[in-house]
């Protein structure tokens, strides 16, 4: 078990990328809104800030079977496993709806400088050849 107190947020950042990545489960104990602590095994499927400024986790809790936000600086401790996810998920996406799936801290940093200039969506069809390579 991993304590978020003796390492870097960077280091549980990249913990939990990885666990993303590698689509295992989480194992954490977290610190609700009263100060109690929960124990609660997630599947981890997106990391972004908040309009504050947060990271949030964005997981399925196994507890619940339902997606839920853990926000990271309220994670006491940590285990990643080697335990496949079971639940289903949904996909990351914008407000727009275009998908982007952060893998890494600096694929997050780059989508929080630029979210604010993404372009609008536009659809692609068949026809289009000025996309071709």
């Amino acid at each position: 078990m991993k304590h978020t107190n003796r390492q870097t947020s960077t280091a549980t950042l990249a913990d939990l990328y990885r666990a993303l990545d590698r689509k295992f489960a989480v194992t954490i104990t977290y610190l609700d809104d009263n100060g109690d602590q929960t124990i609660r095994t997630i599947e981890p499927y997106d990391i972004r800030t908040t309009k504050s400024g947060r990271i949030e986790v964005r997981a399925m809790c196994r507890l619940r079977a339902d997606a839920r936000g853990f926000l990271l600086h309220r994670i006491v401790s940590y285990t990643c496993h080697r335990i496949a996810f079971v639940l289903d998920r949904p996909e990351a996406t914008t407000p727009a709806g275009a998908v982007i799936v952060v893998r890494s801290t600096a694929q997050l940093i780059a989508r929080e400088l630029g979210r604010d200039y993404l372009p609008t969506a536009r659809r692609i069809t068949q026809t289009d050849t000025d996309l071709a390579a």
